[in-house]
Order: structure tokens, then C-alpha cells, then sequence
């Protein structure tokens, strides 16, 4: 009997969280063997919750991704997610991710009062996620912070660092420092993972020419090599779905 595909099911919050979590998301490996993938660097700061049924319940935060990472998803094994955008970081979590980039770190098993009982349930997770989200939102948080991160994911990165900084008061050097401190990299680098992220889709169409304020085919291929290891065609066909991104594009 041949072994069932790893199900995936996502949501995504309501406008008052949607500053901070992008999704929430379910993978899960019901066969009797390991699956390898490929993780893409995507912009996220990723929460997972996950069990098998040989690894105890265990919940892991991983930072920002800047190259593509091979990871064993393990058999019968099921994880739940919370991908957040930039700001949960200094405002949820209340640490800064610049020591995570393309790493991980185990949290207590209890974080936000989560235990293995609550992966049994997608839907009943993603309101117990939701509405403890809801308790941590800061009541004053600065406005051009906000205001940057909404221009970021609205051009999908497209946009100059010296044009955000304009249209936010917030001046380029400052915006760096803080980038790099609180995340690990500069906003420049974060823009370029953006754009290489919003290719997924165009990629997978078969469309492999530049759409988003690449300089040229060569700037694009490089990028793509960069970040995912392999050329935008190669990447396009996806071989093994092992690309994990790509593989549940049409679900999202």
C-alpha cells in the first residue's frame, strides 16, 4: 500500500492580528516513513509545535531563514504553526530573533500554555493561538515601526530602503540598526528574501523572468540560486515536491 502525501491546511487571522501573525498552518506526515524537504527563506519567524510518535511534544522557534535548509519531517508526525510577521518578535515575544537566523531554539514545553492535547484539533488550536495573541497585543506600540512593516509586506519588498525610510520619518541608519539588531540582518537583505518569496508563484506558473524590481534575468537568477540553491527552472519543477512552499502554493 503506498504511503499517504503529508496533509496541509492553512488560516489566516483576522485584521486586528494581522500585523503580526501572517498564518497559521498544519503539516502533517501520517506515513510510515521520513519525508526530506527543502525549506525556502520566506521572511517569517515561524512558531512549531509539533509530536510523534516517537518524539515527545515539543514547541520551537525559528528564526529568519537567509538559505535554503534541508530538514527531515519525520514519520507520523504532525506540526502545528504560528508564522509571524516581523513585529511579534519585539511585541509578542518579547525577544529579539538576530541569534536565529537560519537557527532554531527549543521553548518550554508549557509556552503559552500549549500542550499536546491542542494538536489534536487544527481549528481549536488556531482560536486558542488567536485569542492568546489577543492578550499579548501592545497597547502603545510606535507607529513608524508599524507603518514600516506595512509598507514592507505591501510592495512585497519592491520598495527602496532611502523611500521607506522617507515616507516613514525614520531615518535609513536608524532603521538598520535596528533590523540588525532585533533580527539579524538589514532591511535591504530582508527586501530581497520578500521579492524572492512573492516569485514562488510566477515560478511555478512556468514564469521565469524577473516581476518584481529584479535589475535584470541575471539579478533574478542570482537571487533565486542564492536563496533556494538551485535556478528558477529547476526550482519551477520541484522535483520530489520537496520544496515544501512550492508544493502547497496551490492550497493557499
Amino acid at each position: 500500500m503506498q504511503n499517504p502525501e503529508p496533509a496541509y491546511s492553512i488560516q489566516h487571522p483576522d485584521a486586528q492580528l494581522s500585523d503580526f501573525v501572517e498564518s497559521f498552518w498544519m503539516l502533517d506526515n501520517p506515513a510510515e516513513h521520513d519525508r526530506e524537504i527543502v525549506v525556502l527563506p520566506d521572511g517569517r519567524i515561524d512558531l512549531f509545535f509539533s509530536y510523534s510518535d516517537t518524539v515527545p511534544f515539543h514547541i520551537t522557534l525559528l528564526g529568519l531563514e537567509i538559505a535554503p535548509s534541508t530538514v527531515t519531517f519525520a514519520a507520523k508526525t504532525k506540526t502545528f504553526a504560528i508564522s509571524f510577521r516581523l513585529p511579534a518578535s519585539e511585541y509578542l515575544l518579547q525577544m529579539p530573533v538576530a541569534a536565529l537566523i537560519n537557527q532554531a531554539q527549543m521553548l518550554p514545553v508549557d509556552f503559552w500554555g500549549f500542550d499536546s492535547s491542542d494538536l489534536a484539533d487544527f481549528d481549536g488550536f488556531c482560536a486558542k493561538a488567536a485569542e492568546t495573541i489577543r492578550t499579548l497585543l501592545p497597547k502603545d506600540p510606535d507607529v513608524r515601526k508599524l507603518k514600516l512593516f506595512r509598507l514592507i509586506a505591501a510592495s512585497n519588498g519592491a520598495l527602496t530602503v532611502q523611500e521607506m525610510s522617507e515616507r516613514v520619518g525614520w531615518s535609513s541608519r536608524q532603521i538598520n540598526r535596528y533590523f540588525n539588531q532585533q533580527f539579524g540582518l538589514s532591511l535591504k537583505t530582508y527586501c530581497t528574501i520578500l521579492r524572492f518569496r512573492a516569485s514562488f508563484q510566477p515560478i511555478k506558473d512556468g514564469k521565469l523572468f524577473p516581476e518584481l524590481n529584479f535589475a535584470d534575468q541575471a539579478h533574478f537568477i542570482k537571487a533565486v540560486k542564492k536563496l533556494a540553491g538551485v535556478i528558477p527552472k529547476a526550482l519551477s519543477k520541484n522535483q520530489n515536491d520537496r520544496f515544501i512552499q512550492f508544493s502547497t502554493l496551490s492550497k493557499q
